[in-house]
């Protein structure tokens, strides 16, 4: 995946980084994040606008997000410019850390996971219990990997 400009209609919405999102998801867990009925770059603009935070990070040591559609933006009260130079591991509190890297490592292992839920924060430092995500693998067709993925189904403020 490369590091792209924010997601937009000049850019088919980050359409090499959604692509690779969706269709690893696809892959991964049988079933799809966006309708069906979308195509080319409708998928794209229908990941971006989906109503449930979805973001990714790279496959570096310290792995740094590379994709937010709008929600996820929101519900990490990120702006772009601060997103992409971000390590994903400040999402989680610091006394966290463990329990995010166990996650992470396990997702490597099994290639996504269905049932993830922790505390996580926010760039303004707000607290939120995400509940019923899925973290994924980010892979292509020959399975080259790319980072790893997550949508977060429920997020309740504490």
């Amino acid at each position: 995946m490369k590091k792209s400009s924010k997601p937009s209609i000049t850019n088919g919405f980050a359409a090499e980084n959604a692509e690779l999102i969706l269709s690893s998801f696809q892959r991964l867990t049988g079933n799809s994040l966006i309708s069906e009925e979308h195509i080319g770059e409708q998928r794209h603009k229908a990941l971006y606008d989906l109503k449930y935070p979805v973001l990714s990070h790279n496959a570096e040591g310290d792995p740094k997000l590379n994709y937010s559609n709008a929600a996820g933006m929101s519900q990490f009260e990120i702006s772009w410019e601060e997103l992409v130079k971000l390590p994903s591991r400040y999402t989680a509190e610091p006394q966290i850390q463990e329990e995010r890297d166990r996650l992470l490592k396990a997702v490597t292992e099994k290639g996504f996971i269905d049932d993830y839920q922790g505390v996580r924060v926010s760039a303004k430092g707000n607290r939120f219990l995400v509940e019923e995500a899925i973290v994924w693998n980010i892979i292509d067709d020959s399975g080259n990997y790319f980072g790893q993925a997550a949508v977060l189904y429920v997020c309740t403020a504490l």
